[in-house]
C-alpha cells in the first residue's frame, strides 16, 4: 500500500490545468491527473471538525465551505491513530475525495463508487486508496464512474465505549461519520458530475462491517443502491455493548494526561473534551495496546433506535434489514493473518475458544460442550487447515497453527459472509457472492490467500505483477464497475469474462476469483463446519476475540 501511495503522489505530481469545481460560493481547485485523464479533488472538509465540545459528538455535517477558493489539489490527513504523531493524523480529519472523468460536466449523473477503508476500526486512511484506475478503466469500458472516499475518526474516537458514553448516547461515532460523508454525496455530487440517486457504497475489513450495519437500522435506502462487502458483514466484530467494554474505555481515559485521574469515575466527558490532541492520542494508544481483544473499539449495540440495535441474527430474523442489491464474498484464507504462533495445543484452543464466548448468554455447560463440538469439526489435521488447499504443509509452524486458522476465519468472516448472503437472497435480495482465491507469492506462505489480499487487485495494482494477476485485477475492476452503473456484474462491456450468476436459495454458487480459473462454484465447501457456526448465533455472536497479530488488519 506505501508504495502504491508513493505512485499516487507522482500522478498527482503530473499536473497542467488543475480543475475547478464551484461549490455553493466557493471555487475548489483540484490537481489534473495527466497520465490517465482525470480530475481529483481532495481534502474537502463533510464535517465540522471533531474537536472541544464536538469531540466525542456525532458529525456536524458541512455541505458548503467558507472562502472564495478552497484548495483541493491533495487528501487531507488522517484521522489519529497508532502510528505517526498529531503532525502526521489529526483530529480534523473528516474530509471526503473525488476522483472523476477529466471535464466531467456538471449533472451529467454519472455512477458513484463510495469507498470505506479497512483497518480494524483502529488505523486507515482514505489517502492510502487511489481510485484513479477503477475510474479510468470505467471510462476505457465505456461507462464512466465517479470515485468517493472518505475519513472517519477511530479507536475511541470513533467507537467510545462505556457506560458514560452509552449514558450520553455518544456510540457508534465513526458510523455517523460515514452517514455524514453519504449526505454529504446526496447535497453535492452532482456539482462534480455525479448522480446522487446511483450511489454504490463499497468497502473491505472494517468498511464492509461499517457497510453492513448500516443497512440494519439506518437511511441507508436513501443515501444508496446497492452495496460490495469485502471480508467483513454486520456480526464479524463482537457484539457488545458499551458497558460491556467499561475497562477499555477506562484505559484510554488513563491515559490522558490531563483527564488520567478521572478514569474510573464514570465523569469523564468534560475532561476531554479540554484536553489537547496530543493528549488524546496518548490516550487512543493506552486504550488500543492495553485491550484485552484485538479490536475493541468496535461497532457497539446502541439500542432500538440506534444503528445497531441488538444481536444481527435478531435483526436477520426479523427481517429488519436493508433489501438493497450487494456483492458479498471473502478470502481464502481470512484467518491467517489473525491467529497467534503460540499456545495452539489443543487445551490451550479450547481454554480460548471458551474465553472468546464470553460473556455469554447460554451456560458455561453449554459453552464447554460448544468448544469440544468445534474441536471434532476443525480437527487438528494439517490437510484441513488454512491456509486451505496446501496439504500436510505446516510452514515450519505448529499443525495447530493451520487448525486455529480455519476455526478463526469460519468464525469471524466465512460464516457470517454466508448468513447474509442466505438471509438476504430468501427475502428477494439480488446478490452475488464470490470467493477470492488468487495465489500470493509476496505474501508469507503461511498467510495463503489472507484476508485483505483482494483490495489491490480492486484497485488495480496487485503487487504479483504476473499476467495471471493483472488480468484478475481488470477483471475484478470491470465486475465491480458493471455492478455499479447497472446493478448487474455482467453488463457485457470491457474484458471478455464468465457470467456471474445471482446468488439465489435455489442457486446458491458463487465466482471464483482467480487469474487462471475464474469459473463459478457452489456455495458447499466446510458446509457442516459453517452450519454449525450458524446454528447458534446467541453463543457466537457473544464471542469475545481469539485473534492475536495486532500488528496486521
Amino acid at each position: 500500500m506505501l508504495v502504491w501511495a508513493a505512485f499516487v503522489t507522482s500522478l498527482l505530481g503530473v499536473a497542467v490545468a488543475a480543475p475547478q469545481v464551484k461549490l455553493g460560493k466557493t471555487t475548489l481547485i483540484g490537481r489534473d491527473i495527466t497520465l490517465l485523464g482525470l480530475d481529483f479533488f481532495g481534502g474537502i472538509p463533510f464535517a465540522e471538525p471533531p474537536l472541544g465540545q464536538l469531540r466525542l459528538k456525532p458529525p456536524v455535517l458541512k455541505t458548503h465551505l467558507n472562502g472564495s477558493t478552497f484548495d483541493a489539489s491533495d487528501f487531507g490527513k488522517g484521522c489519529l491513530q497508532p502510528g505517526g504523531d498529531v503532525t502526521t493524523f489529526s483530529e480534523d480529519c473528516l474530509t471526503i475525495n473525488v476522483y472523476r472523468p477529466r471535464d466531467t460536466p456538471a449533472n451529467v449523473k454519472l455512477p458513484v463508487l463510495f469507498w470505506t477503508y479497512g483497518g480494524g476500526f483502529q488505523a486507515g486512511q482514505s489517502s492510502i486508496y487511489n481510485g484513479s484506475a477503477i475510474v479510468a478503466q470505467s471510462v476505457a469500458r465505456g461507462t464512466p464512474v465517479i470515485y468517493v472516499s472518505f475519513n472517519y475518526r477511530l479507536g475511541p474516537l470513533g467507537f467510545p465505549q462505556g457506560q458514560e458514553s452509552e449514558t450520553r448516547s455518544a456510540l457508534n461515532l465513526a458510523l455517523k461519520d460515514q452517514l455524514a460523508a453519504l449526505e454529504w454525496v446526496q447535497a453535492n455530487i452532482g456539482t462534480f458530475g455525479g448522480d446522487k440517486k446511483k450511489v454504490t457504497i463499497f468497502g473491505q475489513s472494517a468498511g464492509a462491517v461499517m457497510t453492513a450495519v448500516l443497512f440494519l437500522n439506518s437511511p441507508i435506502e436513501k443515501l444508496a443502491r446497492a452495496a460490495i462487502f469485502e471480508s467483513g458483514s454486520a456480526a464479524t466484530p463482537v457484539e457488545l455493548t458499551a458497558a460491556q467494554r467499561q475497562t477499555d474505555w477506562q484505559n484510554f481515559v488513563a491515559g490522558v494526561p490531563s483527564c488520567a485521574s478521572l478514569a474510573t469515575s464514570r465523569n469523564t466527558y468534560d475532561c476531554l473534551k479540554k484536553a489537547n490532541s496530543s493528549d488524546i492520542r496518548l490516550g487512543l494508544l493506552n486504550g488500543i495496546a492495553k485491550a484485552d481483544e484485538l479490536f475493541a473499539f468496535v461497532p457497539t449495540i446502541d439500542g432500538p433506535r440506534g444503528l445497531l440495535p441488538g444481536l444481527v441474527s435478531q435483526s436477520y430474523a426479523r427481517g429488519r434489514f436493508a433489501r438493497l442489491p450487494f456483492i458479498a464474498g471473502t478470502n481464502l484464507d481470512e484467518g491467517t493473518i489473525f491467529t497467534s504462533t503460540t499456545g495452539l495445543t489443543e487445551d490451550a484452543l479450547r481454554a480460548k475458544i471458551i474465553a472468546s464466548l464470553s460473556p455469554p448468554l447460554v451456560s458455561f455447560a453449554v459453552l464447554k460442550n460448544t468448544a469440544n463440538e468445534l474441536l471434532e469439526l476443525y480437527p487438528d489435521d494439517p490437510a484441513l487447515g488454512s491456509p486451505f488447499n496446501t496439504g500436510n504443509e505446516t510452514f515450519g509452524l505448529p499443525s495447530g497453527f493451520k487448525r486455529e486458522s480455519a476455526l478463526m476465519g469460519d468464525i469471524g468472516f466465512v460464516s457470517q459472509w454466508r448468513s447474509w448472503i442466505q438471509t438476504a437472497s430468501r427475502a428477494g435480495v439480488k446478490t452475488f457472492g464470490y470467493l477470492f482465491t488468487q495465489p500470493q507469492p509476496f505474501r508469507a506462505p503461511e498467510e495463503g490467500v489472507c484476508h485483505s489480499c483482494e483490495v489491490l487487485y480492486v484497485f488495480g495494482a496487485p503487487r504479483d505483477r504476473s499476467a495471471s494477476s493483472l488480468r484478475l485485477s481488470s477483471l475484478m475492476i470491470d465486475y465491480w464497475v458493471s455492478f455499479a452503473t447497472s446493478l448487474d456484474p455482467n453488463d457485457g462491456r470491457g474484458n471478455p469474462r464468465p457470467n456471474w450468476p445471482q446468488y439465489t436459495p435455489a442457486n446458491k454458487v458463487l465466482i471464483q476469483l482467480n487469474g487462471d480459473n475464474t469459473t463459478v462454484i457452489p456455495d458447499d465447501f466446510r458446509k457442516e463446519q459453517i452450519d454449525y457456526i450458524n446454528s447458534n448465533p446467541t453463543v457466537f455472536h457473544h464471542r469475545r476475540a481469539l485473534y492475536a497479530r495486532r500488528n496486521q488488519y
